[in-house]
């Protein structure tokens, strides 16, 4: 590859707490590399804008507890498309931008995979979702800290669901993977998890709610909106009119899961990653994710991290039916 002289950063896709340590990282690790630092807004579909801005060190000052992203994000319909990509490689020559790190999903990665192949220019990845589901790496930034919104939610559901002896059905984000549901679940004691990845859960939260009886005893049931019983809302109808002497209430988390400061480990894991894949471009890599496993900061082929499945952890759904 030719000598990496610009190199340019985005975030693209759903937001994630975190991604703002990744770009202070990404931007200072550059900078001392020698290499110059360019912003584009709006992922994708600023890079085809030309919305391009140059970042300075003092650019990402006080940026490491901020949730968001300061370089905002989208998802970009043209960015599929022959023309789209044209149009953003000639936005990438025009700013003399060499290489590209992309924070984001799996549906951000497959973008820079395209593109990287179309037009030979590197693309480096670092994993930003907070639904954890990137094959190929243990945590993705922004997922401890949505972890850590969620359980304190549910904690303060269950002093009201107590109050009353009710049955509250909480829906957390998860439309294809339940490591949101499962770990936020065990962590705060859920008495039923329902996730995308195990099938026939109603029947054993059915067997469960029928033990219970008329017992006068609340019941926090976590449900990843991917489940193929359906969303909260459908799940709680459904026991309703199955155990009519329940008195059942339903909450939708929602986005509050995307928002607020980092923990301490989403900025530490984002800062590491962001040094990492500056540091692999100058190693001559390309069409890369840098993630963690086993604390340790490893290199996947941007096409396995699509391509492959990343399962739940089968040692925790254990633990789950164990402590349940």
């Amino acid at each position: 590859m030719e000598e990496i002289k610009r190199i340019g950063v985005l975030t693209s896709g759903g937001d994630a707490p975190g991604m703002n340590a990744a770009i202070r990282a990404v931007t200072r690790a550059g900078i001392r590399n020698n290499l110059e630092v360019f912003g584009i807004r709006r992922g994708y579909q600023g890079m085809i804008d030309g919305d391009i801005f140059k970042l300075k060190s003092n650019s990402v000052s006080g940026i490491i507890q901020q949730g968001g992203t300061i370089l905002q994000t989208a998802r970009c319909k043209d960015f599929y498309t022959e023309e789209g990509r044209k149009k953003a490689y000639k936005q990438l020559k025009e700013h003399q931008i060499d290489a590209v790190i992309v924070i984001g999903g799996d549906g951000s990665f497959t973008g820079a995979t395209i593109m990287s192949k179309e037009y030979d220019i590197p693309f480096v990845g670092i994993p930003g979702t907070i639904d954890n589901d990137l094959y190929g790496t243990d945590y993705t930034i922004g997922y401890d800290t949505a972890l850590n919104t969620v359980v304190s939610a549910v904690d303060k559901i269950r002093d009201t669901a107590s109050s009353h002896n009710r049955i509250f059905f909480v829906e957390v984000m998860g439309k294809e993977a339940g490591f949101v549901a499962l770990r936020s679940g065990i962590a705060s004691g859920a008495e039923g998890i329902l996730i995308p990845e195990v099938k026939g859960q109603f029947d054993k939260l059915r067997q469960l709610l029928a033990e219970r009886g008329n017992k006068n005893k609340s019941s926090i049931i976590l449900v990843a909106e991917g489940d193929d019983e359906g969303r909260a809302i459908d799940i709680a109808a459904m026991t309703q009119k199955e155990f009519p002497q329940f008195d059942i209430r339903t909450t939708i988390l929602g986005h509050v899961q995307r928002g607020g400061s980092p923990s301490a480990f989403d900025r530490v894991t984002a800062s590491r990653l962001g040094v990492a894949a500056v540091e692999a471009l100058l190693d001559d890599q390309k069409s890369i994710m840098v993630g963690l496993a086993n604390n340790e900061v490893v290199h996947v082929p941007l096409n396995k991290t699509v391509k492959l499945h990343k399962d739940v952890n089968r040692e925790l759904l254990e633990l789950a039916d164990f402590l349940i």
